[in-house]
């Protein structure tokens, strides 16, 4: 749900890489928070709670009579859900903005938030496209750079799209002579775009615009005839056919009949155009996938290269081969290889066998294969030949993440991300051939990194599994019991959480805290079991990883559940409703974002029949057991003493509903004994796939980081000065 195509876990961490790095330097400047503010953490702003009525719509399940105090609340664009929505904003900043000192805070915040930002490149034919956002810019602009160390000229510039800078561009693909461009615009954060193609050397827009819709896939033809796009129906995803000058409305459904809406269907090209590629997968974790290929010059029909396995398939192009990365009979993944002329099961050969590490993607680039592997949390790279020949492994700096992998099988030519919790990311221009690199871009953020230590410590469970976890802190802290911990984790739908750098860790560590990850079961880490372990009835397993982590943290002495914060998001936002009503006494904030937490309806919203596969659903007797066992907003109970809590959420969330947020703001705050706030943090415009200029972000992140300390009663360290005058973390 992280992503909209989770399996893919590549495209997944380059996608996420570009929001990670539009904050990543902006919450150190915690740190500098004035004096005044840190002695009044203790003084609650005097607010009045909105009222909230409740319609008590009473239903029977399974047998089971199931009350639901906020029904009315599903309605986003009811009068009364809006006028709700408006109050409990204004309860919300009523609350956040009598705190001392934010004004210094924000100045600082808005400092370190500011810098240049620059994405991975796309490389066509000596001709570089990729996103820059300038330290004074709300968003990216979309460059093209001929040849390597060429001028930078801009070509789409999303500041100038919207008055509010609301509006996103991405890079989609470009021809292979790189004379057009597709590129994506997006409202806000929501998971749909318009696709529109760029003409480079004129520089303008084509009549070729698709519409607003959710797609998946969108590949461009050698000779620039045509493009072949999926998109999301109301009948389910289809592939289509557009050909170049012609109207979008009479484009041609070439695949796709008979899938329903909770499939997903992606396409693309080999890089000579001959073939097109198409997956669908059954759920967002992929556990069955199927595969077709079509040979577009013989017009050959769309024939299946796997169909009736239970496993997950995931099939590039690597020259006149289809390279398949795979955990059918290997729980760790292991990668196969098939001829594009005969590619059915009975001719795959095993390139590279299933081992210690998991395999999590595969980029066929310079004529060799750049295996993305998983060990005990951290990424590693290796190259193999087609033969599975190992040819050497990317040497890396440090415990951390590879991600966004890119390159194409003719050229030696790749780029590759590299980040750790303590180290800013920097992207990499590598040559395959050769394996020297040089730095394409890097943040330049203010944090001495050699002032910070990684470390991974393993944990036991509620069941005695051992579950690893990353702590991140200055070096030399003492373990006191007192330091303000932030503990997040996600455990869900096969995503590996390696480390990697984000504002919100910079900020923790930089104002002598600690952040900790833990590798919870339902995640990649450690194969397919792995992930089994945390899904469907056994989901369980993630909460009690999560809450015995943070039992860890107290009993060795790292904090205590006064100074223990908690913030997850997405299937992560699940994970932060469960902890908090599980076990409310762990905890002393938490922050959820774009969560589910209604477990018996979340499957009737949305895109939400996606995961399906990985929850179950309450349709089903059996699994609305479990679902009813562990749903956060049916375990409710009144009078408890809940710790504070700010839900986080927006309207511009396409894929997990807002309902969540808005309903178990609401019960919540009817429910808890403690008197702690219980907030809703909620934007019109804000969603789960990033888009938000910065201006929004220091507002947002300026938030979030006041909650924390408020309610953690954090003082925040002053920073060092460096030689140069500037202040380091």
């Amino acid at each position: 749900m992280t992503s909209q195509l989770v399996c893919t876990k590549e495209r997944y961490r380059a996608c996420g890489a570009l929001a990670r790095q539009a904050s990543l330097a902006g919450l150190a400047a915690c740190l500098l928070a004035a004096a005044a503010w840190c002695a009044a953490q203790d003084r609650t702003p005097a607010a009045k709670l909105p009222a909230t009525r409740t319609d008590n719509v009473k239903e029977v399940l399974h047998g089971v009579e199931i009350v639901d105090p906020y029904r009315w609340l599903e309605d986003q664009n009811s009068p009364e859900t809006r006028a709700w929505i408006d109050a409990q904003n204004a309860y919300t900043h009523t609350m956040l903005d009598a705190l001392p000192g934010r004004d210094k805070l924000r100045e600082r915040v808005t400092a370190l938030l500011k810098i240049d930002v620059v994405g991975t490149p796309l490389a066509r034919n000596g001709r570089y496209f990729f996103s820059k956002r300038l330290a004074g810019q709300d968003q990216s602009v979309i460059y093209l750079r001929k040849g390597i160390h060429g001028a930078d000229e801009a070509l789409i510039d999303a500041n100038a799209m919207s008055p509010d800078h609301s509006i996103s561009v991405g890079i989609e693909e470009a021809s292979e002579d790189g004379a057009l461009l597709l590129f994506s615009v997006r409202q806000g954060g929501a998971d749909e775009t318009a696709e529109h193609v760029y003409d480079v050397d004129a520089r303008k827009d084509l009549p070729d615009q698709l519409p607003k819709a959710r797609y998946y896939g969108v590949s461009l033809l050698r000779d620039k005839s045509g493009i072949y796009y999926t998109r999301q129906t109301a009948e389910g995803p289809r592939v289509f056919w557009h050909k170049m000058g012609t109207e979008v409305a009479h484009d041609t459904e070439v695949f796709g009949k008979g899938y329903g809406p909770e499939i997903i269907i992606f396409n693309s090209l080999s890089d000579d155009g001959r073939y097109l590629l198409i997956h669908v997968l059954y759920g967002s974790s992929a556990d069955r996938t199927e595969i077709f290929l079509q040979d577009l010059a013989a017009k050959g029909p769309i024939a299946p290269v796997v169909k009736d396995v239970p496993a997950r398939f995931l099939a590039d192009f690597a020259g006149d081969q289809l390279v398949i990365t795979t955990n059918w009979k290997a729980p760790k993944t292991r990668i196969l290889a098939a001829d594009l002329k005969n590619p059915l099961r009975d001719h795959w050969r095993e390139v590279v066998p299933e081992s210690d590490a998991v395999i999590e993607g595969v980029a066929p680039v310079g004529g060799k294969l750049a295996v993305t592997l998983t060990k005990n949390a951290a990424s590693q790279v290796k190259l193999y030949d087609l033969s599975g020949k190992l040819i050497r492994e990317l040497p890396l700096p440090a415990i951390g993440s590879v991600g966004g992998l890119v390159g194409r099988w003719t050229s030696s030519e790749a780029f590759y991300g590299f980040t750790s919790y303590h180290i800013p990311t920097t992207t990499y221009r590598y040559d395959i051939s050769t394996g020297a690199q040089e730095v394409w871009a890097r943040l330049a953020v203010p944090i001495a990194s050699d002032k910070y230590e990684v470390k991974q410590v393993w944990y036991a469970s509620k069941d005695g599994t051992k579950v690893p976890m990353f702590l991140v802190y200055a070096k030399g802290m003492q373990l006191d019991g007192s330091n303000p911990t932030l503990l997040t984790g996600y455990g869900g739908f096969n995503i590996s959480e390696t480390p990697f750098y984000s504002s919100t860790a910079a900020a923790w560590i930089s104002a002598g805290g600690v952040y900790a990850v833990a590798n919870l079961r339902g995640g990649g880490e450690f194969g397919e079991e792995w992930h089994r372990a945390g899904m469907l009835d056994k989901k369980q397993n993630v909460f009690d990883d999560f809450i015995a982590a943070a039992e860890w943290l107290i009993q060795n002495h790292y904090t205590k559940p006064a100074r223990l914060a908690i913030i997850g998001g997405s299937n992560g936002g699940l994970l932060m409703g469960a902890a908090l009503t599980q076990r409310p006494d762990l905890f002393g904030a938490v922050i959820c974002t774009f969560p589910l937490l209604d477990m018996l309806r979340y499957q009737n919203f949305l895109v939400a029949r996606y995961w399906v596969p990985e929850y179950g659903s309450a349709e089903n007797a059996d699994q609305f057991k479990y679902l009813l066992a562990y749903s956060p907003y049916q375990d409710v109970k009144p009078g408890t003493k809940y710790p504070p809590v700010m839900f986080v959420t927006g309207d511009s969330d396409t894929r997990v509903a807002p309902l969540h947020a808005r309903k178990m703001a609401a019960l919540l705050q009817a429910a808890s004994a403690s008197g702690k706030p219980v907030l809703l943090h909620y934007d019109t415009k804000a969603g789960h796939s990033g888009g938000t200029p910065v201006s929004k972000q220091i507002d947002d992140l300026l938030d979030e980081l006041s909650f924390l300390y408020w309610q953690l009663g954090v003082t925040p360290a002053m920073p060092a000065s460096s030689t140069a005058g500037k202040s380091t973390y």
